[in-house]
């Protein structure tokens, strides 16, 4: 690749075309074309010829050293982060890369420099560039993998699953045992006290994993159906502790999400799913009831069922405006991560903020948590709660009906967990979703952080709006300068005449 990049640039730089180099080398304009591009390595005898036509040593030529106006694309083309992600599944051939590279080298140095910028900027490491490509696949294939949906059904067939046991732990852990060879302990991590956040740990070349078994049940089910994942979709590359503490390739982390959505699809099938969903759909109604009977009928925790749904409603709903957001909070402490999210609409604000903005109060996802602590202090807290809300974002026609989940930790009473499933109030969901003007579901107005916010009087303000007002004070400047051009102009014209 960075021999055909030099190629190019060196044959502009002496005006020559294809042809004429063609001529100059005796090599075909086809063969000039593929190198170019990066397909092709010429031999010594032809690199010969190339270099006597350009006028260059044969060392300058075939060296990995470029000029700068190349340093920062050889840069992306040889950093481990390109290498990793696997362009073919975002559509990308490689050589299509280099050629985009190749054309304007200049521009393309300005865009590579600018993204490098950002990225120290904020601290970008390699890590949040995997997750956030990932989110991108996924976006791109709306969250639906067919392949993964048929080898779920494949394995079922083939081991003769009972499906009527599959949210039973205890028969995904011998299917574990007795069809992969799998070792399973489910006391070593609990017996050690600085391992009690670790949900799992898979040791390799032991073909063992190690369970905490103060997880819930739903918990240890969906790890089960992981580790079936991994090993009925023959996936190498994989983290070996739940939660992991560091993705070390792109491979990785993509394998960890077919693991993760192999083991969603086996615990709920579609199927089913689909016919539940109708039903509840077409309630006229907001019933939070009957979706926690319907999550609990699959005994799935929150988290994984809706997660299950943002693969089935974008397919068999139409439901293609939606999103997912996981929070973690503290009792008595202000802050909340986000600590996952996926936006299929594009549309949805804010994303996972990396310029320590405080995310909008008023959603759904946050006062959900304040819900729990009265519940608790009232002595009436006994699982999870569920409520929806219409989000209407200000000064914008985007408004959501939001679902969200919240729980407090089995193991840690002062953590608490909210997962939110976002649907945007379009015309599909009007007239999918029968309950979506439900009177009694809650509609507030929200915004993207404190620091982007115009609403007055706003009670769960906990910053003042400075990225708003400086916006404001920018258009105000703009918008005297052009008032003050135009008075000038006119003056002019009076002059004149």
């Amino acid at each position: 690749m960075i021999f055909g990049l030099k190629l190019r640039q060196l044959r502009q730089q002496k005006n020559l075309s294809l042809t004429e180099l063609s001529a100059n080398t005796g090599l075909s304009i086809s063969y000039l074309n593929e190198i170019e591009k990066g397909k092709k390595y010429p031999k010594g005898d032809k690199i010969i010829a190339l270099a006597s036509a350009l006028d260059v040593d044969y060392d300058k030529l075939v060296s990995l050293k470029v000029n700068k106006s190349l340093e920062p694309v050889t840069q992306i083309l040889n950093s481990p982060i390109l290498r990793e992600i696997p362009l073919e599944l975002f559509g990308i051939e490689r050589s299509k890369l280099v050629e985009i590279m190749s054309l304007a080298p200049a521009k393309v140095n300005a865009f590579i420099s600018t993204l490098i910028e950002i990225a120290r900027k904020y601290d970008l490491n390699e890590e949040q560039f995997y997750f956030a490509s990932l989110r991108s696949y996924q976006e791109l294939h709306k969250n639906y993998f067919e392949d993964l949906e048929k080898a779920v059904d494949d394995f079922v067939k083939e081991y003769k699953i009972d499906r009527s046991q599959l949210g039973n732990s205890e028969y995904l852990r011998q299917l574990l045992v007795s069809k992969f060879s799998y070792q399973v302990d489910e006391t070593e991590l609990t017996e050690r006290p600085e391992l009690s956040d670790i949900r799992s740990i898979f040791i390799e070349g032991a073909k063992k994993i190690l369970i905490n078994n103060q997880m819930a049940e739903n918990q240890k089910a969906f790890l089960y159906g992981k580790e079936i994942g991994y090993q009925f979709l023959q996936l190498k590359e994989r983290a070996v502790t739940t939660p992991w503490s560091k993705a070390k390739s792109f491979e990785q982390v993509l394998n960890n999400m077919k693991a993760s959505y192999f083991s969603g699809a086996l615990l709920i099938p579609k199927s089913g799913l689909i016919k539940d969903l109708e039903a509840f759909f077409a309630l006229k109604k907001w019933d939070g009831d009957t979706f926690l009977k319907m999550m609990d009928k699959y005994n799935s925790s929150p988290e994984m069922f809706i997660y299950r749904l943002i693969n089935i409603c974008p397919k068999f709903f139409g439901l293609n405006n939606v999103f997912f957001l996981r929070f973690n909070h503290h009792k008595g402490e202000g802050t909340y991560d986000m600590t996952k999210e996926l936006h299929l609409s594009k549309l949805h604000n804010p994303h996972a903020n990396a310029m320590l903005e405080h995310y909008c109060r008023r959603w759904i996802s946050l006062t959900i948590f304040d819900e729990i602590d009265d519940l608790e202090k009232e002595g009436k807290y006994d699982g999870p709660i569920i409520r929806a809300q219409r989000s209407n974002y200000i000064n914008s026609k985007n408004e959501y009906f939001c679902i969200s989940f919240a729980r407090k930790s089995k193991r840690n009473p002062d953590f608490r967990l909210s997962v939110t499933l976002g649907f945007l109030i379009n015309n599909d969901f009007k007239k999918k979703v029968q309950f979506w003007d439900d009177g009694k579901v809650l509609t507030r107005e929200v915004n993207q952080s404190c620091e982007r916010c115009p609403l007055e009087n706003c009670a769960e303000r906990i910053s003042p709006p400075l990225v708003l007002n400086k916006k404001l004070k920018v258009e105000k400047m703009e918008k005297a300068m052009t008032e003050l051009m135009e008075q000038e102009k006119e003056l002019a014209k009076a002059t004149v005449s």
